[in-house]
């Protein structure tokens, strides 16, 4: 703790541990969603994975675009992840009245 800075009460430091582990439990891990790219990546499973069933559909039923969103989605994944996890971050913590930085995440 940095000088100047007061304490959390011990109901705060708790309601921040349980937001916290809230979202360790929702949060997707890139390894996951490039593992199921190399493996499901034509029917659109990494997609399925971070909940875009829109595009996840329209892959399965075209083949991943006949492969070319596939080949696209090496790029993207990464970042989407990125993205999943910290719109998730968010609404675990503002559903605990937590205001995040924007460091976190």
């Amino acid at each position: 703790m940095s000088p100047g800075q007061a304490e959390l009460p011990k109901w705060q430091k708790i309601r921040m541990l349980r937001a916290e582990a809230e979202y360790d439990a929702v949060k997707k891990d890139v390894r996951v969603a490039y593992a199921l790219w190399c493996v499901v990546g034509l029917l659109g499973g990494h997609r399925f994975y971070l909940g875009d069933t829109a595009r996840s559909i329209a892959m399965l039923f075209t083949f991943g675009g006949l492969g070319v969103w596939t080949l696209l989605d090496v790029f993207f994944v990464a970042r989407r992840v990125r993205a999943v996890n910290r719109s998730r971050r968010a609404a675990v913590m503002a559903r605990y009245g937590i205001i995040d930085g924007p460091g976190y995440a």
